[in-house]
């Protein structure tokens, strides 16, 4: 049996007349009426009967137009549903991050993916910069946020935003009450550094090559916090100062206040990850917006 009988039948139930399904059918009454006779052969009984008023079904015709609608609208389900995943616009994609990538980075990249593949299931999960690497490797994830600088031959990486550095400063700083400050004006304070992860230095690298081109080696009291928002925690606890991207300015800890950098020019770039190979589909989609031109990152207040 093959579904192009299953669609002659319908259509002949439908139309009740030979004549009107082969003219519907864009084909000839004789060959209709061949491939109608071969599906009675192969099923064993009659399923229409010719009579002057038309074709009429039998018991055995009315039974098989149930089943056959029903098993058309399956396969036509099933091409469609097909065609959407094979084009990318349904299914599943995973996601991992680190935490700062939602204060600026991720959100209008999440919105304008959602707006353009609603029918896709992200699955997103806040992580550490080497367990994303991991679970990439472990094909757990589909793709990973995270801070550069970081090269893995087994992955793509590609930058897909970047954003100024600030300094973090206790409310009670000598340096809160001015809106802009050098680095080395706090090259005496101790420092609360981002941790490395591995062979991925990510922040912690750009922080120590900014102040050691302001003339510095920061004097370090905490180097292996890997949360941004513990970093301010702590200088809101007057640990130390900090260097951050300006999108923590959206933290709002009480005790901790953020100044522009008029020496800085490092930033913080944020990349995307994904496995070299075969990029599947849904992936595809949400790489061609990140990759190409994403939403600018949420300006963070001043």
């Amino acid at each position: 049996m093959e579904l192009r009988h299953l669609r002659y039948f319908v259509t002949i139930a439908e139309e009740q007349s030979l004549t009107r399904a082969a003219a519907r059918l864009h084909i000839a009454q004789p060959p209709l009426s061949a491939q109608l006779r071969k599906l009675e052969t192969e099923l064993g009984t009659t399923l229409v009967n010719r009579t002057a008023r038309g074709a009429q079904l039998t018991e055995a015709g009315r039974v098989l137009l149930d089943e056959a609608r029903r098993i058309l609208h399956e396969v036509e389900q099933a091409t469609r549903m097909t065609r959407e995943v094979g084009s990318g616009l349904v299914g599943r994609l995973a996601l991992g991050f680190i935490p700062s990538a939602s204060n600026a980075v991720l959100p209008p990249i999440l919105r304008q993916f959602k707006a353009e593949y609603p029918d896709v299931t992200l699955h997103l999960q806040e992580m550490r910069p080497d367990e994303i690497v991991d679970r990439l490797h472990d094909r757990r994830i589909d793709a990973g946020m995270f801070y550069l600088p970081f090269e893995d031959p087994s992955l793509h990486v590609r930058a897909v935003a970047e954003e100024s550095l600030v300094l973090a400063l206790p409310a009670t700083h000598r340096l809160a009450d001015r809106d802009r400050v050098r680095l080395d004006e706090v090259s005496d304070e101790p420092f609360i550094l981002p941790a490395r992860h591995g062979s991925m230095p990510g922040l912690y690298a750009i922080v120590v090559e900014a102040c050691e081109r302001a003339g510095f080696t920061p004097r370090v009291v905490q180097r292996d916090v890997w949360l941004m928002q513990t970093i301010v925690g702590l200088v809101a606890g007057g640990m130390g100062v900090a260097v951050v991207p300006a999108s923590m300015r959206r933290v709002h800890r009480a005790g901790a206040v953020f100044r522009s950098l008029s020496d800085v020019t490092e930033q913080a770039q944020t990349a995307v990850s994904w496995r070299r190979g075969s990029t599947p589909p849904v992936l595809r989609s949400f790489l061609d917006i990140v990759t190409a031109g994403p939403p600018a990152p949420d300006a963070a207040p001043e």
